[in-house]
């Protein structure tokens, strides 16, 4: 069973027991499924044309992979767009969050049925396989449910299952490699189309495979910390680096030239189908493009070895890309809990999402992760709609990570990662509009997302007692915590005490101090001074109140919260008046104060106030029976 951790302070964290090869292995389950989609897509979209398609797709994965090993090393309490757009507001975050909640969503269920395709797919006369893909739906969400077993005993367990299932991806991708090798040709290729803008939205339209690196960032709370660094002072750069290099390079580069062997298959297919014409030999591509993997395995493996050969290789292939698409699921599992845990714990979803069970594990966002994919495919109806709701939720999370990365000052990246953070941002930008515009079904989706993850904010901060108030920057630094702090009190032991001040000054405080001291009640006076002061008599100035006016109503209401927690009685006064001095004696000598004290928020300025001003005036015409108090 996985320890928690307490703190000194008493702080509870989540285990830091995934070290890197089970972060490499969980991110190559999402990312390196890759290779199963764009290839075949991308063929599906533009034909022999598709080889610059396939490798743009390649630069912009690699591109990504180098801004997340950037961002986890300066995020590693989690590095997720959460984490990285919460300094520039909550809602922002927020946002993030859900975008990467509905790819997630996606990302396990569409996993977990590709994965079960690409085993069952030309194998229907198999009674029992036939059974399977006739109810694919409910195969795959009894795979989730097992899935959801293996999490409920933590990330390590399940990052094991993950090396057990990378290892033998990345030799099938070696061995597909090198059986095309000796067949791999340009002489098939096709010019690419003319338009640019239809170029652009063939390569959005496969850009399928980004969500890993989003899992890893949200996961640099569980990786084992760099040597020397503790849990007060946590570093993750040289584990997380560790984790996404191989994992890029080895998606980037097997991509690529898988998807040139796909584009080579022209030279084996007139021996192994008896296909010579051009479009019977993309007619048969477009077909198996779900599999495109086992296709190239099956073919390739034929034209070296026999037909034997090449069923079986096939098999091999299906069979352990099937293991992967389900890595991916898992992978997206493990991040869909991670980051429910996270905005929980920052008070923007319910509290009840914080609760461990006794391994570690978040229990309710597990039950979320698992929950929210079984609905997807319970409304799915085919394999072509579940794929339309994919890339515009993690786009747009990578987008909102990388756009709040660029603008964020309190990190230090360097100029150069800002500028990596920009240029990808503009990219990823451009990429999110085109998919809201040419993938109806996506943009509803997602939106349905956002308006119940927001709703549920929205409750849980009605529950916390916390609402949302517009004010000036200037009033929101009058009531921030560093400014209550000075106020608390700072002394420990009978008539009036008023006490005069512009602002949350020390004076506050000392009078605060004075009146629990002298059990005294304390009269907070707020004298809003005008140039030109236009009054009909006392009933108009009689008609001024403090809960009008923004700075006062900031001061009062917090002079009163702190006197009702001290026991204090605080009586606000505020007046209007073209003379502050005169309003301030007039008003000490009405309501009987024995003491009036002034502020002063630095010595040079006491010096100032004693010379002359409103401090003199009042000394000057203060009754003898009022004792005047500056405090500097």
């Amino acid at each position: 069973m996985a320890d928690l951790i307490l703190t000194e302070t008493g702080g509870v964290h989540r285990p830091r027991n995934v070290d890197w090869k089970r972060a490499a292995a969980l991110l190559y389950g999402d990312w390196g499924t890759s290779k199963a989609y764009v290839i075949g897509l991308a063929f599906v979209a533009a034909g022999f044309a598709s080889l610059p398609i396939i490798l743009a797709v390649c630069v912009l994965t690699g591109l990504v992979g180098i801004n997340y090993a950037v961002i986890c090393a300066h995020f590693p309490d989690g590095g997720g767009v959460y984490s990285a757009a919460r300094s520039q507001g909550r809602l922002l975050a927020v946002v993030g969050a859900l975008l990467l909640v509905a790819d997630l969503t996606v990302t396990a269920a569409l996993s977990g049925w590709s994965g079960l395709t690409y085993v069952i797919s030309g194998a229907e006369d198999v009674l029992w396989l036939k059974f399977l893909k006739d109810n694919i739906a409910f195969t795959t969400i009894g795979v989730l449910l097992f899935l959801g077993f293996i999490n409920w005993f933590g990330p390590k367990h399940s990052g094991s299952l993950a090396v057990a299932l990378a290892v033998p991806t990345v030799i099938v991708v070696v061995a597909l490699i090198a059986i095309s090798a000796p067949h791999l040709t340009t002489h098939f290729l096709g010019p690419r189309h003319e338009s640019l803008s239809t170029l652009w939205v063939q390569f959005v339209g496969v850009i399928l495979a980004l969500s890993g690196v989003e899992a890893i960032a949200n996961l640099t709370g569980v990786i084992k910390l760099d040597p020397g660094s503790t849990h007060d002072r946590p570093t993750v750069a040289r584990e997380s680096a560790k984790a996404i290099a191989p994992v890029a390079i080895e998606v980037v580069l097997g991509t690529a030239l898988l998807g040139w062997a796909m584009l080579s298959l022209p030279s084996v297919m007139g021996k192994t189908l008896g296909l010579t014409t051009r479009s019977d030999i993309a007619a048969a591509l477009t077909k198996r493009h779900e599999d495109m993997l086992r296709f190239i395995g099956e073919q390739f493996g034929t034209a070296s070895l026999g037909p034997w050969f090449g069923q079986a290789f096939g098999w091999i292939v299906g069979i352990v890309f099937l293991l992967l698409l389900l890595s991916a699921a898992n992978t997206a599992i493990v991040a869909m809990i991670g980051l429910l845990y996270m905005v929980a714990r920052d008070g923007e979803m319910p509290q009840q999402f914080k609760r461990l069970n006794r391994h570690g594990v978040p229990l309710y966002p597990l039950l979320i992760a698992i929950g929210l994919p079984t609905v997807v495919l319970l409304t799915a109806t085919n394999f072509e709609g579940l794929a339309g709701l994919y890339a515009i939720g993690v786009v747009g999370a990578i987008t909102v990570n990388l756009g709040s990365c660029a603008s964020n000052r309190a990190i230090g990246f360097a100029w150069y990662d800002r500028v990596l953070f920009g240029i990808t941002f503009c990219i990823l930008f451009f990429v999110e509009l085109t998919l809201a515009r040419t993938k109806p079904d996506a943009l509803f989706f997602v939106v349905c997302v956002l308006g119940v993850g927001l709703g549920l904010r929205a409750y849980t901060q009605k529950r916390q007692g916390l609402t949302t108030l517009t004010v000036t920057r200037r009033v929101a630094e009058m009531v921030s915590p560093d400014t209550i702090a000075a106020l608390q009190p700072r002394l420990q032991e009978g008539q009036k005490i008023m006490v005069a001040a512009r602002g949350l000054t020390p004076v506050l405080s000392f009078a605060l101090d004075e009146a629990q001291l002298r059990k005294a009640t304390l009269c907070v006076l707020y004298v809003k001074e005008i140039a030109v002061y236009y009054t009909g008599g006392p009933a108009t100035l009689g008609r001024a109140r403090w809960q009008d006016d923004p700075e006062a109503n900031a001061i009062m209401s917090l002079m009163l919260k702190l006197g009702a927690e001290r026991d204090i009685c605080v009586i606000p006064v505020y007046a209007v008046s073209e003379d502050a001095a005169s309003t301030i004696i007039d008003l000490s000598a009405t309501l009987g104060v024995d003491f009036l004290m002034i502020g002063a928020t630095q010595r040079h300025a006491l010096a100032n106030l004693l010379r002359g001003g409103v401090a003199t005036s009042v000394a000057q015409q203060l009754p003898d029976s009022i004792q005047l108090v500056i405090f500097g």
